[in-house]
C-alpha cells in the first residue's frame, strides 16, 4: 500500500508530507483549495506527462516522491520477476522534474517511462473524475469483461493475437502480390536486365581497392618520375650524398688508425654508405620498371567507371552490388514462379483465418460465460449502490473482420427504472449513474487482482442524499480488502474515513499554498459540519456530524 507521500514545490505546494495508512483514506476540502493537485503529484510520480508550468513560480526543480509497502506475496514475486528489489518490502518511486525535463527513480535507480509505468500499474489503480465516460465505448466495455474474466480468458486470448499476427501478415504479403500481366512482365524485363548488368561486369570482391591503387599510380605517373630522379640524383654519385658519404669514409680511414675510438664511428659511416647505395640502386630499378602504356592506363579507368557506375545504382561497395543482385534474383524467381507462390500464398492465408476463426470462436463462447457472471456481479454492486430496480446485460456482436482480441464487440446495456427498455450506456444513463457504475464495476475488478491500491477522484459526482450514502457504504466496503484514497465533496463519504485529511489553501507573506492536514477525530466532525452547513456552522449541524460519524463506525463494524 502506498504509505507515504512527498511533494515539494509543485503548483500551489510548497512542501508536504502525508502518510496515508490502511483502509478508507479521505481527503477534502473547499473548493480550489488544490485537491486535483494532489492527485496530480501521484499522477506525475507514475509518469503523467508534464509542463514546466506545474512547478511552483521561483523554484527551479520540483520532486515528488512515493514509498509502497508491499504486503502482497504475489505483486512482490511480480517486483522480483521484474529485478525490482524490494529492501524490507519497501518500495520507493520518485520523479523530479526541472525545466522541462524529469528524471524518475524505482529504489534510487533511473528507470525509463515504461518500466516506471509497469511496475506503479502493479502498485495502484487510479480512477479519475472522467475516467467513467470512457465505459460509454465498446472497447471499453470489452476491456472490462476481458479483465474480469483473464484467468480464463488469457490462454486464448494470446493465442488469437498470435495466429492474428500471422493472418494479417499474409493477408498484407498476398495483397501486395496482387500485379497485373503487364506490370509483372515489365518488372520481370527490368529485373533481367539489371541482373545482367552486374554479371557482365564479373565483378571481384577486392578489386576494386587493387584497380584505385594502380589507377593513382599511373595518373601521377610524372610527378614520381620527376621526384624520384631529383632523389636519385641528390642520392647517388657525382655530387650526391652517395658521392659525399663515400668521401667521407676515405677521410675517415686515414685518421681511424691513430685512434681505436674512431674505429665506431667509421664502422656506423660506412653502413651509411652502404645504405645510401643499396637505396640508390633500388629507385634505379623502380624507375628501370615504372612503365605502363596507355591502354593499360584507359582500361583501368574505364573498369574503374564501370565499377562506379554500378555503385552508384546498387551499393557503396563490389560487396553490396553482389548482395543486390542476390536479392533481384529472387525477386525474379518469384515471378517467374507468380502464379504457383499466389496460389501457395492464398492456401497459407485461407488456412491462417480458418485457425484465427475457430481461436475466435472460442474465445467469445469463453467470454460469454465470462459475461454471464460479470452481469451477476454487476446487477448486485448496482443495487448495492441505490439502482433498486436494475436490469443489466452484455450484448454480443462481431466486427467485419478481425482484430487482435478477435472478432467480438460488447455493448453494456442496462433499464434503470421499472418499464424502461434495456437500452446501450450513452442512451440511458446520467452523469452520477454512469459514476456509480463505474464504482461497481471498479469494485468487482479489484476483487480480481493484486492491485492493494485504489485510488477514486470525486466519485461521487453527480449524487446525493441515500444514493451517497450507499456510495459511502461501498467505498467502506472496498476499504476493508483494499488502500483507498478518495477525493470527496459529500459528508456521508467523507464520515467513512478510517483517516481524513483536509486540503487547505492560505496565503503566507503574499504567496499563496495549498497544505494537507490530517485530522484528529474532533477536526474530522468539524470538516464535516464544514461540508453540511457551508457558510455558517450551528451547533444543530455540528451534532449532525458527529451524529454522522458515529453511524458510520457503527455501519464498518
Amino acid at each position: 500500500m502506498l504509505t507515504n507521500l512527498h511533494v515539494k514545490n509543485l503548483a500551489l505546494i510548497e512542501e508536504a508530507d502525508v502518510e496515508f495508512g490502511p483502509g478508507l483514506n479521505i481527503l477534502t476540502g473547499e473548493t480550489g483549495a488544490g485537491k486535483s493537485i494532489l492527485l496530480g503529484s501521484i499522477n506525475l510520480a507514475l509518469g503523467k506527462k508534464m509542463t514546466k508550468e506545474i512547478i511552483r513560480d521561483g523554484a527551479d526543480s520540483a520532486l515528488v516522491e512515493l514509498i509502497f509497502h508491499i504486503e502482497n506475496a504475489a505483486i512482490r514475486q511480480k517486483l522480483e520477476e521484474m529485478e525490482v528489489e524490494l529492501p524490507d518490502e519497501q518500495l520507493i518511486i520518485t520523479r523530479k522534474l526541472s525545466g522541462g525535463r524529469s528524471i524518475s527513480r524505482i529504489n534510487g535507480e533511473s528507470c525509463t517511462m515504461g518500466r516506471l509505468k509497469e511496475v506503479s500499474s502493479l502498485l495502484l489503480d487510479i480512477h479519475g473524475q472522467h475516467d467513467h465516460q470512457s465505459l460509454l465505448y465498446k472497447e471499453k466495455q470489452l476491456e472490462i469483461l476481458d479483465s474480469f474474466g483473464k484467468s480464463v480468458l488469457k490462454d486464448t486470448l494470446e493465442k488469437v493475437e498470435k495466429e492474428w499476427k500471422e493472418y494479417r501478415g499474409l493477408k498484407k504479403e498476398l495483397a501486395e502480390y496482387q500485379l497485373g500481366e503487364e506490370e509483372r512482365a515489365r518488372e520481370i524485363s527490368f529485373l533481367e536486365f539489371e541482373i545482367n548488368e552486374i554479371d557482365e561486369a564479373e565483378l571481384i570482391p577486392g578489386e576494386e581497392e587493387e584497380l584505385e591503387k594502380r589507377y593513382r599510380i599511373m595518373n601521377n605517373s610524372r610527378t614520381i618520375v620527376q621526384s624520384l630522379g631529383l632523389v636519385y640524383q641528390l642520392t647517388g654519385s657525382g655530387e650526391g650524398a652517395g658521392d659525399l658519404c663515400g668521401r667521407a669514409v676515405r677521410e675517415l680511414s686515414t685518421v681511424a688508425e691513430y685512434d681505436e675510438s674512431l674505429k665506431g664511428l667509421q664502422d656506423t659511416l660506412m653502413d651509411v654508405d652502404a645504405i645510401l647505395a643499396d637505396f640508390n640502386r633500388d629507385i634505379s630499378r623502380y624507375l628501370d620498371d615504372f612503365t605502363f602504356s596507355e591502354k593499360e592506363f584507359y582500361e583501368t579507368e574505364s573498369r574503374l567507371d564501370q565499377i562506379n557506375h554500378l555503385k552508384s545504382k546498387f551499393g557503396n561497395s563490389t560487396e553490396e552490388i553482389l548482395k543486390a543482385r542476390e536479392k533481384k534474383q529472387q525477386r525474379l524467381d518469384t515471378l517467374m514462379n507468380y502464379e504457383v507462390i499466389r496460389k501457395n500464398l492464398e492456401q497459407k492465408t485461407e488456412e491462417a483465418e480458418k485457425l484465427l476463426l475457430k481461436s475466435s470462436e472460442k474465445l467469445s463462447e469463453l467470454r460469454r460465460e465470462c459475461a454471464g457472471k460479470l452481469t451477476l456481479e454487476i446487477i448486485k454492486g448496482l443495487k448495492d449502490l441505490n439502482f433498486l430496480d436494475v436490469r443489466f446485460e452484455i450484448g454480443f456482436s462481431r466486427t467485419a473482420d478481425y482484430g487482435r482480441n478477435g472478432f467480438d464487440v460488447v455493448e453494456f446495456r442496462i433499464s434503470t427504472n421499472p418499464g424502461e427498455a434495456i437500452r446501450p450506456l450513452d442512451r440511458v444513463v446520467s452523469g452520477g449513474e454512469l459514476s456509480r457504475i463505474m464504482l461497481a464495476i471498479r469494485t468487482i475488478l479489484a476483487d480480481q487482482d493484486d492491485t492493494e491500491t485504489l485510488i477514486f477522484d470525486e466519485i461521487d459526482t453527480g449524487i446525493s442524499g441515500r444514493t451517497a450514502q450507499k456510495v459511502s457504504e461501498k467505498m467502506a466496503e472496498i476499504g476493508r480488502n483494499h488502500q483507498v484514497l478518495c477525493i470527496t465533496h459529500l459528508a456521508q463519504i467523507a464520515a467513512m474515513a478510517d483517516r481524513h485529511f483536509e486540503i487547505r489553501k492560505m496565503v503566507e507573506d503574499q504567496e499563496t499554498l495549498t497544505r494537507i492536514y490530517p485530522l484528529s477525530e474532533a477536526e474530522s466532525v468539524k470538516e464535516l459540519a464544514r461540508i453540511l452547513g457551508g457558510a455558517e456552522i450551528t451547533s444543530a449541524v455540528e451534532n449532525t456530524a458527529r451524529e454522522m460519524r458515529e453511524l458510520a463506525k457503527k455501519t464498518k463494524l
